[in-house]
């Protein structure tokens, strides 16, 4: 029930001939308070109902839980969702040890490309692919929480 990711914005798009797999993923926010976040999820012909808690300071943990739901109850709930649903396509990526999903956002987060690496220990090691750039774990603004309402496309670079 512990989660403890990683996250990298992406240099080049070398990853998307290196996945195994790819998903179409429509999210959206009944509640989106970094307390306790509650996310309804459609990816592919699956769904999911989340509930994540606050990360711990370096950003690396927190709770989540997570159980699927049927696509007819997400396709009647997302319509209830807080304005500002996220549309991207997850890309799968074996590399060493680990599975790197790397989102390429959609819609007002276009241009945005975000790696993420699922770890058993914050200090666990992980060799990185060469088209991970600059580490923003534990900053909010990477949060597909936060980029629903405060999208990509607004930031100031």
């Amino acid at each position: 029930m512990k989660e403890i990711e990683r996250k990298f914005l992406v240099l080049s798009n070398q990853y998307k001939a290196e996945a195994f797999k790819q998903s179409r993923i429509m999210q959206g926010y009944l509640n989106s308070n970094p307390e306790r976040t509650v996310r309804i999820r459609v990816k592919g012909e699956e769904s999911y109902l989340t509930v994540k808690g606050k990360s711990n300071e370096a950003g690396t943990t927190r709770l989540e839980w997570e159980t699927k739901i049927p696509l007819e109850d997400a396709r009647q709930l997302l319509p209830l969702c807080e304005k500002g649903a996220i549309d991207k396509m997850r890309y799968e990526v074996s590399y060493g040890r680990h599975i790197f999903e790397v989102d390429e956002f959609f819609g007002d987060n276009n241009g945005l490309v975000i790696a993420e690496v699922e770890l058993a220990a914050e200090d666990e090691y992980f060799e990185k692919p060469q088209w991970l750039g600059e580490e923003v774990t534990g900053d909010e603004r990477f949060y597909n929480a936060y980029l629903s309402h405060k999208p990509y496309s607004t930031w100031s670079r």
